[in-house]
């Protein structure tokens, strides 16, 4: 199977405007994968919570493809190691994953802290690898970027950051007629994307699946607080390891080099995960 190199091209098109898209980039495993992900759904009883998909609300599950060995390979597949490969480094970290059904329209929002927060300064990227497996338009919640909202201190981005959940009231448009790029999708199609991008959906129905692979560089030694913090997000999920038990049963040396420094940092998560269970009732679901 050919590595994914991005081409010069590719990569300063995501420099500036924050995403890329791969039509038909896993169209040959597309049905495969789309049993496995209805596969874990069904094993794990409707995901955090054991309740199944009502349509009413969007269910997620949190980490996703570490449920399933097949999906944990995903990792090991070079068009997916050579994009983040081309992205981050060689030796990139693997932030978990998220498995979801959507209901109806995702308002515009980035997925960071704007501010920094528990991700860190705006120097350490974090791109996210969205599969869809089902047909989306435009109309029915295909994924919509505004592109260039991603660069930290610009004052088009920061002004997107500030006002665009106010869209109706300061420019007159609704959130689904905010100028953007839709991209339609097919299942096998991949989208990836910086994730301080401005993104939404619109329009969908009530069983919109798809799933996320994220991932950042290596961290630095200065900036390995960061990765702590994340690492304990989590915890809002209950669960006391940032992999799930396929995901490192199956790991080979190549994706250890992915998993290594999240493992060697994730000691405080029992704790963080005790102090949730205090003040929650149950997992949150998204």
């Amino acid at each position: 199977m050919e590595i994914i190199r991005l081409t010069s091209q590719q990569q300063a098109f995501m420099d500036t405007f924050g995403y890329l898209a791969f039509p038909g980039l896993l169209k040959d495993t597309s049905e495969t994968i789309i049993k496995e992900f209805e596969a874990v759904w069904t094993e794990r009883g409707g995901g955090h919570g054991g309740r199944p998909h009502d349509g009413k609300r969007r269910s997620a599950m949190v980490p996703f493809i570490d449920q399933s060995e097949y999906l944990s390979s995903l990792l090991d597949d070079p068009r997916v190691t050579g994009i983040f490969s081309s992205l981050l480094g060689e030796d990139f970290n693997y932030l978990g994953s998220d498995g979801n059904f959507y209901v109806g329209d995702t308002s515009w929002h980035s997925d960071l802290d704007w501010e920094g927060g528990s991700l860190g300064t705006p120097r350490l990227k974090y791109f996210k690898m969205a599969v869809y497996l089902d047909p989306l338009t435009r109309s029915s919640g295909a994924l919509r970027v505004i592109p260039g909202s991603h660069h930290f201190g610009d004052r088009y981005a920061e002004g997107l950051q500030k006002q665009i959940r106010s869209s109706q009231d300061l420019w007159g448009v609704t959130g689904a007629e905010v100028p953007a790029i839709s991209l339609e999708t097919t299942p096998g199609d991949v989208v990836v994307f910086n994730f301080a991008t401005k993104h939404s959906a619109w329009g969908g129905g009530q069983r919109r699946r798809m799933f996320t692979i994220n991932a950042t560089g290596h961290y630095p030694l200065e900036d390995v607080v960061y990765l702590k913090n994340f690492i304990s997000g989590a915890a809002r999920f209950w669960i006391e390891s940032v992999y799930g038990e396929r995901m490192l049963r199956t790991a080979t040396p190549e994706r250890m080099i992915h998993l290594r420094q999240s493992l060697e940092n994730q000691g405080h998560l029992s704790e963080e995960v005790r102090k949730a269970k205090l003040t929650m009732t149950e997992p949150a679901r998204g």
